[in-house]
């Protein structure tokens, strides 16, 4: 599983390079291997590092630890989500269940980024939902019932107040939750490296080849050497399929954001100097933008599915003409030549919008697939299933154990040709918001 990602990602490259990466070339036998070093992965090695002071942890990237995903993504802490996959949620128990574990998932980066005093541009700004379409009121409006009867402090706001809170008149209509979380996703992933307990190796650079489970004892080789573990956890997310793992009940979907540089101080003044933002779109497929607080747009407005291994230059060049036309939407006072940086990701999605969290049988356990709210779920899922591996329980557990599971998915070629005209469907409602 060769990943070739990118060097345009600005999160990733706002941080120091690191010089203590380690790659092997021989051959290891540990008593627990965790397959893939993004949040999830090295949770899942911090507390199994924990429990088990004096065993063998190994974990194993197919690239740089933390510059998958988890650096990739667009750094919102989510505590509730409007449009989770291509469904919506009608049944308030259901939502309840997700919203419980979005939860869980906050506290759970809470009690990391406290216990190792993280720096991480944490900003608890909550976030907006937000629309140029006046007729989705009544969608935001329905979704404040929700909100509502679960107790989720919120509020809708109109164009005027949104103006002078975003910096931007093309919003007509937005909902605000107030429990949501902006943060910078590669200082807490580059964190959670740093902190990773002493009798943890962490393997960078070393694609899994293939894995085979026999007499109970889990092989697996790579590209320059193989390891034989008696228990493996696999934390690959969007690349769970190419692994053999839950393959009928999971899909990558790959994205592509830009970030500007920062505004200069009479650019800043030109959009009224609001404090840093994030929003969401109202609709599937709309555009995701940021304010940070360095005064930095982010935005990302396209999903697809993509060979997830790679996406050229020349392709990602592409992408960054649709992003530039976004932020230029929104902001037509801002120069042509703002953007800085564009890189791509992948997120990995089930039909049904739930998580894969599981015991496969007594040596091999999984936990992905977060639907774009990998920050915090993926946390929690990772201290988690090492929990669950280790043969123990928490009420944690029993919250993630209570949701739906994920549903089974079409075979190929028909698995992707519902994804693409789903996409294509998704891509023309929300053709404003883009």
């Amino acid at each position: 599983m060769d990943v070739v990602n990118d060097n345009g990602c600005s999160w990733i490259n706002d941080l120091s390079p690191r010089s203590n990466i380690k790659t092997f070339s021989s051959d290891l036998n540990c008593e627990w291997l965790i397959i893939g070093a993004g949040y999830t992965g090295l949770s899942a090695a911090r507390k199994l590092g924990q429990l088990y002071p004096k065993q063998k942890i190994l974990i194993v990237d197919a690239q740089l630890a933390g510059e998958g995903a988890s650096s990739r993504n667009s750094g919102y802490l989510v505590d509730t989500t409007l449009n989770d996959g291509f469904t919506s949620n009608k049944e308030l128990e259901n939502y309840k269940k997700k919203a419980n574990i979005y939860k869980l998932g906050i506290e759970a980066v809470k009690r990391f980024i406290k216990e190792y005093q993280v720096d991480c541009d944490w900003n608890e700004c909550g976030k907006y939902f937000a629309s140029s379409k006046k007729e989705d009121q009544k969608i935001l409006e329905n979704f404040s019932e929700t909100l509502s009867k679960l107790g989720f402090e919120h509020n809708i706001l109109f164009n005027k107040d949104l103006t002078k809170r975003l910096g931007t008149n093309f919003y007509n209509i937005a909902l605000h939750t107030k429990g949501g979380i902006l943060l910078h996703p590669g200082k807490l992933v580059r964190a959670m490296i740093d902190t990773l307990p002493g009798n943890v190796n962490l393997y960078e650079n070393s694609p899994l080849l293939n894995w085979k489970k026999i007499n109970g004892i889990i092989n697996c080789n790579f590209k320059n050497g193989s390891i034989k573990t008696k228990k493996i956890i696999f934390a690959t997310n969007g690349y769970l399929k190419s692994l053999g793992i839950k393959t009928n009940y999971n899909f990558p979907i790959t994205l592509t954001a830009s970030m500007t540089r920062s505004l200069t101080d009479s650019e800043f003044k030109s959009i009224g100097e609001p404090k840093e933002w994030g929003v969401l779109p109202v609709r599937p497929m709309g555009a995701t933008i940021r304010l940070t607080k360095e005064r930095r747009i982010l935005i990302r407005n396209t999903a697809e599915v993509h060979n997830p291994y790679q996406m050229s230059k020349s392709e990602l060049k592409k992408r960054q003409l649709k992003q530039k036309f976004g932020i230029k939407k929104r902001f037509p006072q801002l120069p042509d030549n703002i953007i800085q940086s564009t890189w791509s990701g992948v997120v990995s999605r089930t039909r049904n919008s739930s998580q894969i969290f599981e015991k496969i049988n007594d040596n091999i356990f999984v936990a992905g697939c977060y639907n774009g709210s990998g920050i915090g779920v993926g946390t929690l899922f990772g201290e988690q299933i090492a929990i669950k591996a280790s043969n123990e329980n928490s009420k944690e557990i029993k919250t993630i154990e209570e949701r739906n599971k994920p549903t089974w998915l079409p075979p190929q070629p028909f698995l992707n040709i519902g994804v693409k005209t789903r996409l294509i469907y998704e891509r023309f409602r929300a053709r404003s918001e883009i």
